[in-house]
Formats: C-alpha cells, sequence, structure tokens
C-alpha cells in the first residue's frame, strides 16, 4: 500500500455481500484489496485470486530431499571407509544396505526443508496499520480495505456503499452522511 494513497473500509455482516462487492472492484479496475474476515472462507479467496503463480515450497522439499539423500549417502559411505570391517570378499562400500539411512536422511532433511520453506513463503504478517484495523473482524464482521487515490475515493464509495455495506470508514474515520 502506497505512503501517498487513500484507504476507504467497508464493514459487512454477510460474507455473500463482501464477495459481490470484492467482484466488484476487480472488474472497476481496483487492485489494492484487503479482506478482514473472523474465519478463513474460500469463496473469498477465489474471489481475490489474480491468477498468482504456485507456491515456491515444492523447490524447497526438492532441494532439501536431494540433499538428504546425500548427506545420507556420503555419511555412509565416509564412515565406512573411515571405519572398515573387511569380512570375506565383500566390499567395503556396499550401497543395499545404506538406502535405508539415505531414504531417512532424505525424508528428515526435506521435511525440515519444507517448514522452512513455508515459514518463509507464508507471508504471515501484513503490515495493516492499526488505525485501518476495526477488532470487529476478529468476531463477527468482515471488512474490505481498499487502497485508491484521492479522486477515484468517490467511486470506491459509491461501489461499496451501492454493494450493502453497513459502515464505510475513510482513512480509519468514519464517514458519516
Amino acid at each position: 500500500m502506497n505512503k501517498d494513497s487513500q484507504h476507504i473500509m467497508g464493514i459487512y455482516s454477510y460474507v455473500d455481500l463482501l464477495v459481490d462487492s470484492v467482484k466488484k472492484l476487480r472488474s472497476s479496475g481496483f487492485e489494492e484489496i484487503r479482506v478482514f474476515s473472523p474465519a478463513p472462507n474460500h469463496e473469498i479467496e477465489d474471489c481475490l485470486d489474480t491468477g498468482k503463480e504456485p507456491s515456491k515450497v515444492k523447490y524447497f522439499t526438492f532441494c532439501g530431499a536431494i540433499l538428504g539423500a546425500l548427506v545420507g549417502l556420503a555419511f555412509t559411505i565416509f564412515t565406512s571407509l573411515d571405519w572398515p570391517i573387511v569380512t570375506s570378499a565383500k566390499p567395503i562400500v556396499s550401497l543395499p544396505p545404506y538406502m535405508i539411512i539415505v531414504f531417512e536422511c532424505m525424508i528428515l532433511i526435506g521435511g525440515l526443508s519444507t517448514f522452512l520453506g513455508l515459514l518463509i513463503n507464508a507471508r504471515l504478517r501484513k503490515d495493516t496499520p492499526p488505525e485501518l484495523y476495526d477488532e470487529r473482524f476478529s468476531d463477527d464482521k468482515f471488512g474490505i480495505l481498499v487502497s485508491c487515490s484521492a479522486d477515484q475515493l468517490e467511486q470506491v464509495e459509491n461501489i461499496l456503499r451501492d454493494m450493502g455495506s453497513e459502515e464505510i470508514q475513510i482513512n480509519g474515520v468514519k464517514n458519516e452522511e
């Protein structure tokens, strides 16, 4: 959200009105939309989805699994070479018995790197200024926060009002009309 943009927020009691408002705002060309909801809702998620690229967590998992397999293989081979146990004509380094350790290291490091990738890519904390958040969003209300220029403010306000917004706040101040 830009520093010089205006913020307008509509507060709703019903998710259907909120979803319709988001669709109307998207069709009107507004992209800086943030939605607040007391619980996860797939309808909201679907109307906000703008065709973003898939998650990159799978690359963390793949790289971690490859690294884990290499670590497991190196660990078993170097251990066998460092403390060789010679039994009859068997080779010092024999891969079939090592596959269990390679598999376990691959799963362990792949799982840990998946968790690390999730933490990096989750972006859980979004910086919403406290004056632009209403505590009712944690209880029973839904909200839309739209960032727009000053000349688009009236257009956004009309859309929110026409789509059934119960209350409209501009820059954190309740709009009285």
